[in-house]
């Protein structure tokens, strides 16, 4: 998983319009800490960033995080196994330019430019490490896993924040996407609604268009202070169930 990926010519020109096509529209939508975290990784428009020699070392000086490289989609184990040790699976193939717009599931533009700016939060990255403990301990729990799944949908995907009493996005989902980014913020249709984890864990995703609903934090210290509501309401649930 640490070895270097080499991209094409036209690979890094697609990244480039991704790139500048995202940033022109971000100062305003995205998290403080987002935008921070952009300058901190050293993420430039002419350069798809290395993992081991560009991103890991600035990552691990910062939180104590890192990048690893998968080819595509890994089981859930794996998954959580990684972000236990605080390390976060970035896919590590590009869309294409007839794919800009929307892609079936997650490329290295979603995982790297969508995810890894935030691995520069601590609260976020703690909050991140802790989930996937609670996920490793009910891994063999189907119901627990899709529970968790949609905490982790509704928070470091598609997630809201208040920053100076204004809604901000976190979530790599939108980030990482030119169209939800504004509706998340401007459209009518969404609704947007207080983090609560009870509400979160039971609330089944949308995959295939864009969200009716969004969840919003006031930080992402809320975010990590709520890891023992999660695991306690999680036990709840699964009793209720009788899972």
């Amino acid at each position: 998983m640490n070895q270097t990926y080499t991209y094409t010519p036209d690979e890094q020109a697609v990244w480039r319009l991704l790139f500048e096509r995202q940033m022109a529209q971000l100062p305003g939508k995205a998290s403080q800490a987002y935008l921070d975290g952009i300058s901190a990784t050293g993420f430039r428009a002419d350069r798809i960033p290395d993992f081991e020699q560009d991103l890991n070392p600035r990552l691990q000086a910062l939180t104590g995080w890192r990048v690893c490289g998968v080819e595509g989609l890994i089981p859930n184990r794996e998954f959580f196994e990684l972000m236990a040790n605080r390390c976060f699976p970035a896919t590590t193939w590009l869309r294409r330019r007839d794919q800009l717009d929307y892609l079936p599931e997650p490329d290295m533009f979603h995982d790297t430019f969508g995810h890894v700016p935030m691995l520069s939060n601590q609260a976020f990255c703690d909050f991140l490490e802790a989930l996937s403990q609670i996920a490793l301990h009910h891994i063999e729990s189907e119901e627990a896993i899709a529970m968790i799944s949609r905490l982790y949908w509704y928070t470091v995907e598609f997630g809201l924040i208040r920053e100076s009493n204004e809604l901000r996005i976190y979530g790599g989902g939108i980030l990482s996407s030119v169209g939800e980014t504004t509706y998340s913020l401007f459209s009518t249709e969404p609704r947007r609604v207080p983090y609560d984890v009870q509400t979160l864990l039971k609330t089944p995703y949308i995959i295939d268009h864009f969200q009716e609903q969004y969840f919003v934090i006031e930080s992402y210290e809320q975010l990590y202070q709520s890891v023992p509501l999660i695991e306690a309401t999680l036990e709840e649930l699964l009793i209720i169930n009788n899972v």
